[in-house]
């Protein structure tokens, strides 16, 4: 499938599956390779890391554990740049290695509000993996560890991302159409 119509907008094939499984495998090696002999706490941030974590834990050759948060901070296509606590951690951390795996980092609003919440719970280190990057729109100055894939700043959709609710479940990454071209 090289278009999809998810309610209003048109995508297009952008990063097919297999370069998005190959990204994956190399961003699994290196926490692989980095977490060697300890057992990290990986958190997902959902719902859209869903996608990204299942395949990434399958890779590891690590012990490790997995727990999730939830918050918000899209609207539409668009940031908010607000971010909402909607589920909390629950997991105790202290001592911990602690991974953040994200399905996208853009503005990085949701990435310094997940790191201000769990440097009050004194985790031994921390580092962020994420399946997309964003660096045209990043305004933070917390480095992303661990980057599958860098893009423009287009809005995507595709491997646990989604428009509105729709698209996650579409293999590979697609990317809007301007104006349904």
């Amino acid at each position: 499938m090289s278009r999809v119509h998810l309610h209003d907008l048109d995508f297009e094939l952008f990063i097919p599956e297999a370069e998005v499984n190959e990204a994956v495998t190399r961003v699994a090696a290196e926490l692989s390779a980095k977490y060697a002999g300890k057992r990290p706490l990986f958190v997902g941030v959902l719902n859209g890391s869903f996608f990204f974590a299942a395949e990434l834990l399958k890779r590891l050759t690590i012990e490790c554990e997995i727990t999730f948060v939830k918050v918000a901070s899209y609207h539409g296509t668009s940031s908010t740049g607000k971010v909402t606590d909607l589920i909390g951690f629950n997991e105790r951390i202290e001592g911990r290695d602690v991974v953040i795996l994200e399905d996208i980092v853009d503005t990085g609003n949701t990435i310094v509000h997940i790191l201000d919440l769990l440097r009050d719970r004194h985790p031994a280190s921390i580092s962020i993996a994420t399946l997309l990057f964003k660096p045209d729109a990043y305004k933070q100055h917390v480095a992303i560890d661990h980057v599958a894939i860098r893009i423009p700043n287009d809005f995507v959709v595709g491997s646990g991302l989604d428009h509105n609710g729709l698209g996650r479940n579409l293999p590979g990454i697609y990317r809007i159409i301007p104006n349904g071209q």
